[in-house]
């Protein structure tokens, strides 16, 4: 075969596109399917696909046909779209560029998630007098997620970086697929039963509806709604809601959100303790001031007659001894409060890994990596195990752990 009449990848892209340009059926074509992974670009250019049981197209909806439209398009809907069938050169993709869309109806998927949101919520679990507060000041958080992934990683940055000593519990579960439901509502009990999370996320990264429907499903919901330690829900991004979001204690828009939801930053607590402390003594101040202004105030007064006068002594008398004590009253106020950070300063040192290791503990190390799972580790793997007086090398000869 003679090369000299190969075509570039360019040329050959144009020569389909051409043909598909060409055809007037594909020039004019109406195509009845589902919505599935909508989303509206900041260009105002709108990417989804439609399908059916057994296939989808990839679509386009240009910002100048999207600002025409008199409904809001959303996964699962099922529309008929009107345009032309071509291939985008550049990226060589086969895609439908639609010009006209009307709805039809909802698709399955939607039609299950509405039936479901209303028997729900008709039994009372997206009722807001059931939910429970989310805990102040949490020492340990379970999350409920898939181990791989940047779900994980961005929830342990994002509360470590706000609490140091905050614990992090992942109870891993698949996230989408069949049986992630299952996985999920097993996580939550595993947490559940440990005990030791004061408050539980679940969740997972955006994606299309079909993606997202395993916190749809009703076994997930109860599973929220039994769980005996409050959960934030973290499903998606902002504009993905789940019935999982509804039946939580509270929804957070991504799991970095959830993160920040759940652990405060401490350094901004003991701040304020030491602010109000700081406030509540100048309150005292002021008010011990503007007494004794108003006092004399009342004596300087010469209509004043004897026994106003002997009542605005003994108040003098009365106010001079309350003045007296009252850097007493200030001081052990302030002790009061500077006991309370040192308690809660030692609290947090105690759950210090190295503090842990002083008493006596060993942290397990792989790659230089903390390993904090057992089922992290498999029979044969090299550990090392750093303790109190320096680190000894190891050897896991057992077969994998489970929690």
């Amino acid at each position: 075969m003679d090369d000299k009449w190969a075509l570039s990848v360019t040329e050959l892209n144009e020569y389909v596109r051409r043909k598909l340009a060409g055809d007037p059926v594909l020039r004019a074509v109406a195509v009845r399917g589902e919505i599935s992974g909508f989303k509206r670009h900041v260009s105002g250019h709108c990417y989804f696909a439609l399908k059916d049981e057994t296939s989808r197209v990839q679509c386009v909806l240009l910002r100048q046909q999207a600002a025409g439209l008199t409904f809001q398009p959303a996964d699962g809907m099922r529309v008929t779209a009107r345009g032309s069938a071509s291939l985008y050169v550049q990226g060589g993709n086969y895609q439908l560029y639609v010009n006209q869309m009307q709805p039809e109806g909802a698709g399955d998927l939607y039609l299950r998630f509405e039936a479901l949101k209303k028997k729900l919520a008709a039994e009372g679990l997206f009722d807001p007098a059931r939910k429970r507060e989310i805990p102040l000041l949490p020492t340990m958080i379970g999350v409920a997620t898939s181990r791989t992934g940047a779900v994980i990683r961005d929830i342990i940055r994002v509360s470590k970086r706000r609490d140091p000593n905050v614990g992090v519990l992942l109870a891993p579960c698949a996230v989408q697929g069949a049986g992630a439901a299952q996985e999920i509502v097993e996580s939550i009990r595993r947490l559940n039963e440990d005990g030791r999370p004061d408050v539980i996320l679940v969740g997972r990264g955006g994606g299309s509806m079909e993606d997202l429907w395993p916190f749809n499903e009703e076994a997930v919901a109860r599973a929220i709604a039994a769980s005996r330690i409050p959960v934030i829900s973290c499903v998606g991004h902002e504009t993905d809601f789940t019935i999982a979001d509804f039946v939580a204690d509270a929804r957070a828009s991504t799991p970095s959100n959830a993160a920040e939801l759940a652990v405060p930053v401490v350094a901004e607590l003991k701040q304020s303790v030491l602010s109000l402390s700081r406030a509540l003594t100048a309150a005292l101040a002021r008010a011990q001031q503007l007494r004794r202004a108003r006092l004399q105030t009342a004596a300087a007064s010469a209509a004043l007659s004897m026994p106003r006068r002997m009542l605005i002594e003994r108040r003098e008398t009365a106010l001079a001894a309350l003045a007296a004590r009252l850097p007493q009253a200030l001081t052990r106020r302030r002790d009061a409060l500077e006991k309370r950070l040192l308690l809660s300063s030692r609290a947090l040192a105690a759950l210090d890994p190295e503090g842990v290791v002083r008493r006596g503990y060993a942290v397990v190390f792989k790659d230089g990596k903390c390993v904090c799972e057992a089922r992290a580790l498999r029979g044969g793997d090299a550990i090392e195990l750093h303790m109190r007086d320096g680190n000894v090398g190891a050897e896991v000869r057992d077969g994998e752990l489970h929690v």
